[in-house]
């Protein structure tokens, strides 16, 4: 039986997205064994929900490095200690150096609230409802130097509503997040999913630029 896939998860905040993962993979067989939480901030509820399931947590404060590059480094150093097969953003509120980018190539995703391209960065509800959009969702993809923009894996879509709000329209994306993140960790997991140097491969095949598109 093949060992599992090692997951450290970096996180800021509430950590619903790593609560779906430990509700996904708490099981013995399970191919993936998350091995510790990081967390900038100590006050993330998600360190919360890790410490209750056993798993390992670390507070790594960005306010005590001098710069990005210092606060990388150290952060680097940290998640190596566990011997990470894969790392996952999960809400960490940080936007990372090159040098650590280019360390954790090919098994380094992220999950963004938009169906990517459109609408990188933050706020991304209300923007959807202000262009008029008549769809919206979700992205997870591999991460590159460009924010936002590493090659896309799977992609959740919901359709806007006329009496959407930022939150009702943020409630039902967080639903389609908690189903697609743990669904691509175990894709990689599995070895079905890798990012090489001609991109994104499922299941030995090329996968198309917009990645899986799920419409529940």
């Amino acid at each position: 039986m093949p060992l599992p896939c090692n997951l450290v998860v970096l996180l800021s905040g509430s950590g619903s997205n790593l609560q779906a993962m430990i509700d996904a993979f708490s099981h013995r067989d399970s191919p993936v064994c998350i091995r510790a939480v990081i967390s900038n901030r100590a006050d993330a509820f998600g360190l919360e929900r890790a410490r209750a399931a056993g798993i390992e947590t670390r507070v790594l404060d960005h306010a005590g490095y001098d710069g990005r590059e210092a606060f990388d480094q150290a952060l680097m150093a940290l998640i190596d200690g566990f011997e990470p097969t894969l790392v996952a953003l999960a809400g960490f509120m940080r936007i990372l150096t090159p040098g650590f980018v280019r360390h954790y190539h090919g098994r380094l995703l992220n999950i963004h609230p938009s169906l990517l391209p459109r609408h990188k960065g933050l706020h991304t509800h209300k923007r959807a409802l202000e262009a008029g959009d008549t769809e919206h969702g979700c992205s997870v993809h591999f991460v590159t130097e460009e924010l936002d923009g590493g090659p896309l894996v799977v992609q959740a879509a919901v359709a806007v509503q006329a009496d959407d709000t930022p939150e009702t329209l943020a409630g039902r994306v967080h639903a389609q997040e908690h189903q697609i993140y743990p669904l691509a960790v175990r894709w990689f997991a599995e070895g079905r999913l890798c990012l090489g140097s001609h991109g994104v491969s499922f299941d030995g095949q090329p996968l198309a630029a917009s990645g899986h598109l799920i419409r529940p």
